[in-house]
């Protein structure tokens, strides 16, 4: 059973499948949003554990969704990770570095994708509340807790070496087919 959502934002559904294709089955439950106001939606009835949000959409862009996350103390406690075909579209309106948030260009592979999400993990928790007031928690039905972050974070490093263990037998059979050809 899925045990951490993931809120994938983007007006692309080959980037929606390939997000879908590239996390571990059965460890996440993967929503998604064709536009920014169907995304602004999920995050705020569906609690997500993390949302990745593509800066250019229709309806409501990710510039949008992202100043209505920045509003509220409870959905700036969600990690973020940010995606763009065009980076300096996003740094024209959020310079760098990005301090609470991660960023990703597209297309990206599964690796990049991995860090990405560590990284957005990570950034996450040293985020400063802009206004006060009561923070989310799984309790309250909020965003991630500690104790989420921390074995999401841990099921990310597991498929980080899962990865690496992949790539290491795929050069092996690399090799032996071009030692087969040779």
């Amino acid at each position: 059973m899925a045990t951490h959502k993931i809120l994938v934002i983007d007006d692309s559904r080959v980037i929606r499948m390939r997000v879908r294709e590239m996390l571990p089955a059965g460890n996440f439950e993967v929503l998604e949003a064709k536009d920014g106001l169907e995304g602004l939606n999920f995050i705020q009835n569906e609690s997500p554990n993390l949302i990745m949000l593509d800066f250019l959409l229709p309806k409501m862009s990710g510039w949008e969704v992202f100043q209505k996350i920045q509003e509220s103390p409870q959905l700036q406690t969600i990690p973020l990770l940010l995606m763009s075909g065009r980076k300096e579209e996003v740094t024209e309106k959020i310079p760098e570095p990005f301090g609470h948030f991660a960023f990703i260009e597209k297309p990206f592979e599964k690796k990049e994708l991995v860090e990405s999400i560590k990284e957005a993990m990570r950034k996450a928790p040293r985020r400063p509340a802009t206004v006060s007031g009561p923070v989310a928690t799984p309790a309250t039905g909020g965003g991630a807790g500690a104790e989420e972050v921390a074995a999401l974070t841990q099921k990310v490093e597991s498929l980080q070496k899962e990865v690496n263990g992949l790539k290491k037998q795929m050069g092996q059979l690399v090799a032996f087919i071009k030692q087969r050809l040779s």
